[in-house]
């Protein structure tokens, strides 16, 4: 029995079948305790006001020992897999209610779970890159993530500049997070075996509450940037609208991927769209 001023659970239920895992829903279900002991020991648990919420819990492995962490009205799961979600409700019937059956990417959080937000999980590779945008936009609410995804991903969004790795996700989420590449994971250690390594990443949310620009425009030049990333930004920009007249020429004269943080804020800073031309959006 775990207690954290509640009784939580006494164990899986032994005579309940594991749900087999699902190859169009990408599922690889991680089955090393030591694996997931470390990774859910790399979430901080400082502030007992935050929401917890497990993207993905397939079989439960990460939830037993979140429950030990957190009380349970601070714990939600979301897992898209009606199969999977019924299996966790029967397994650990205290969070029934908390169990979400909808994709992650529907979730509106706001919403749902008002207030600061810690998040973990077993990232699906074909929609990391994906959720991870979608928690960057909720970067006022989400304070911490600690997520497993392909290494080669990890690798992408750690990458500093000039870094052949660098690109659009290591820019946008670096510019409000402080990234950590903490472990790699072996295929072994999860069942079916992926065909590629994964990684255990932790995104803390640093001071930046602002950009110290037109945020959309930051965007913006980010994803150009790196669209024509054999380009100089001057050329880069040419077809846009942007008027580049303020900017400085310092920086057109790079190729985005030598260019910073700080860099593309400042880029930002002297770049102006024209009235007419291609609207802002900042995803």
């Amino acid at each position: 029995t775990y207690l954290v001023g509640h009784v939580f659970h006494h164990g899986p239920n032994s005579d309940m079948p594991l749900p087999r895992p699902k190859k169009h829903l990408g599922q690889h279900f991680l089955q090393n305790p030591d694996i997931a002991h470390r990774f859910v020991n790399s979430l901080s648990y400082h502030d007992t006001s935050r929401t917890l919420i497990e993207i993905g819990p397939g079989r439960g492995i990460l939830t037993e020992l979140l429950m030990q962490k957190a009380q349970p009205h601070q714990l939600y799961l979301v897992e898209v897999d009606p199969t999977l979600a019924d299996y966790l409700k029967r397994t650990y019937p205290v969070l029934a209610s908390h169990i979400l059956t909808v994709n992650f990417l529907d979730l509106t959080l706001a919403e749902h779970l008002p207030g600061p937000i810690g998040v973990i999980g077993n990232l699906p590779y074909s929609h990391a890159t994906e959720i991870l945008f979608k928690l960057l936009a909720d970067r006022q609410q989400v304070q911490e993530i600690v997520c497993m995804v392909q290494r080669e991903v990890a690798t992408r969004l750690c990458a500093q500049p000039g870094n052949k790795d660098y690109g659009v996700p290591s820019v946008l989420l670096q510019a409000f997070y402080d990234i950590e590449y903490l472990f790699t994971v072996d295929p072994t250690m999860c069942k079916p075996a992926p065909k590629v390594h994964s990684a255990v990443i932790r995104l803390q949310r640093n001071r930046t509450q602002y950009l110290a620009c037109n945020e959309a425009m930051f965007f913006q030049l980010v994803k150009i940037g790196f669209q024509q990333r054999r380009k100089k930004l001057r050329n880069a920009l040419k077809a846009t609208g942007y008027t580049l007249d303020e900017a400085d020429p310092g920086l057109l004269d790079l190729r985005a991927e030598a260019l910073g943080v700080a860099d593309f804020v400042k880029l930002a800073q002297g770049v102006a769209s024209s009235p007419g031309k291609l609207g802002l959006t900042a995803y």
